[in-house]
């Protein structure tokens, strides 16, 4: 996916256009808020696609076993998910070109296809997980996998084959608003309003900190921060054709996305724990379709078909936008690879292929008779967690690359925040990973050795790196207009000691860890 040295043209967004020729200052808030109007869609869809069915899933197990006490995890997030996206919103607008092709060309072929095959290998089995989703979802109502997660397949699709951005964007909103059922739920379940905003502002763990709630929380983080999204998004920005010049709205446009989709996860958590907690301990959870039938059960049947919409709703949008991040990075292998969702079917068979393959190997997957699909949400996990410290750190690596970014790169206050979020998920993940693979492991020792050894590496590597960064260098042209060179003009990348070291160590972390989960995925297909 690139629009290197392409002419700007028309921005088509579900709620407005604007015109290749209008570069004018937007001056007054009506016009401030039409220009949003046109921008918004990415951040947004990027980020409500994150609530899909895993998220939706943690979340009211993090309601029926813990109560609100775990809400206080959700608000922390926002910064977190903001200063990731904000890079890749960054990154999309100012190069024009797909991330993972970005990381071909910037950071090494072999990282690149390593980068693409690993996402696509994760989606693959995510969009199986959306597909189980949409599957109990309507069980709920009676209705048969055999003839829901068909009609799914062949509904998304229909939406994304249109041959128009803006029909697939009005129809991904469509989606999005469906989140508004979420208010009548929380009304049914009468959520306790005191309880919610104590558990958002106050830390604290029903029945304290064992390793489950420890791994729980750790769900809830790994769930809401994705690698797919880095994928998604930075090439969603390049379909829609947004340049430099609005770089501030789809900043708010994933502003807005981070607050959408954590306060849709706290009033999930709330609705279970004000319907479910008192019913079960901290192991009641056993799965989406039996919270639903709960609700049903102590609530009111209302609650019930409120929760299976949301999760129906939830899986559709994580699998409408995992499978077309899928397609952006399989595009991003080969520049030839025609792909967009303005390109017609007959000119981007490609393109629409991986699509509808994605779709129907995935659906498949699920209706097959003793499918292993609880290995397969393990691997999904276990793999999130693996891919997410790698992912994290290529991103913070092209965000500083200033023959690709230019007057863009991160500044120095951004590059301290990044390392410091970078770094605790790391150790988030690396915890996540090693419980998953190895379930007797000490979390809670796991967690407070790997969280010093993070610590302590930043008080000493945080100081030294910032005060070895150079000066921004000055460019003649203004930082709305300044977009990057065309890939084969770029001056090579400087391969310092210190970029080959943090490449190695990832390498080889990625290199153990997937051998091991492999090793943990083939020891539990045997027993």
């Amino acid at each position: 996916m690139s629009r290197e040295h392409v002419s700007s043209s028309q921005i088509s967004g579900a709620f407005g256009s604007i015109a290749a020729h209008d570069v004018g200052e937007r001056r007054g808030l009506r016009a401030r808020a039409l220009t949003l109007l046109a921008i918004i869609g990415p951040g947004l869809i990027v980020m409500v696609g994150d609530n899909d069915a895993g998220g939706v899933s943690t979340y009211a197990q993090a309601g029926q076993n813990f109560g609100y006490s775990l809400l206080w995890t959700l608000p922390l997030l926002i910064p977190v998910l903001i200063v990731n996206q904000e890079m890749v919103v960054r990154l999309g607008a100012v190069t024009g070109v797909g991330h993972g092709r970005l990381i071909r060309e910037r950071v090494g072929r072999r990282w690149g296809n390593v980068s693409i095959g690993s996402i696509l290998l994760l989606n693959f089995l995510i969009i199986i997980t959306e597909f189980i989703g949409i599957s109990l979802s309507m069980r709920y109502f009676g209705v048969s996998p055999y003839i829901s997660v068909p009609v799914a397949v062949v509904t998304l699709f229909a939406v994304t084959a249109t041959g128009s951005f803006r029909r697939w964007e009005r129809f991904m909103m469509l989606f999005v608003a469906t989140n508004v059922v979420v208010v009548p739920l929380v009304l049914r379940a009468h959520v306790a309003t005191s309880a919610l905003a104590h558990g958002l502002v106050v830390p604290g763990i029903r029945g304290g900190a064992t390793s489950a709630s420890v791994l729980l929380i750790i769900s809830i983080i790994g769930t809401t921060v994705a690698p797919w999204q880095l994928f998604f998004q930075e090439s969603n920005i390049v379909d829609k054709k947004i340049s430099p010049r609005w770089i501030n709205y789809e900043r708010a446009d994933t502003v807005i996305g981070s607050i959408v989709v954590v306060v849709v996860a706290a009033l999930l958590i709330a609705t279970t724990a004000a319907g479910l907690s008192s019913h079960g301990g901290t192991g009641a959870y056993v799965n989406a379709l039996e919270v639903a039938r709960g609700l049903g059960r102590y609530v009111g049947h209302g609650a019930g078909t409120f929760f299976a919409i949301i999760l129906l709703n939830a899986s559709v949008v994580g699998a409408a936008t995992v499978t077309l991040a899928s397609s952006y990075a399989m595009g991003d292998l080969s520049a030839r690879f025609n792909q967009g969702l303005n390109v017609p079917m007959r000119e981007a068979k490609g393109f629409y292929g991986v699509f509808a393959g994605l779709l129907i190997v995935a659906g498949t997957v699920t209706l097959l008779p003793g499918a292993p699909l609880g290995i397969i949400t393990l691997a999904v996990q276990a793999m999130s967690g693996l891919m997410l410290p790698s992912t994290s750190i290529i991103v913070l690596l092209l965000a500083n690359d200033r023959a690709a970014l230019g007057p863009w790169t991160n500044p120095r206050w951004l590059n301290a925040i990044a390392v410091v979020i970078v770094s605790v998920l790391v150790v988030l993940s690396v915890v996540m990973m090693v419980s998953t693979l190895f379930p007797s492991a000490p979390v809670l020792t796991l967690l407070l050795v790997l969280g010093s050894m993070a610590a302590v590496g930043l008080a000493v590597g945080l100081p030294i790196g910032l005060r070895r960064a150079g000066a921004r260098p000055h460019y003649d042209v203004s930082r709305q207009d300044w977009r990057m060179p065309r890939l084969a003009l770029l001056e090579a990348p400087t391969h310092s000691r210190a970029r080959r070291w943090l490449l190695g160590a990832n390498g080889t972390y990625l290199g153990v860890a997937g051998t091991l989960l492999v090793v943990r995925i083939i020891q539990l297909a045997a027993s």
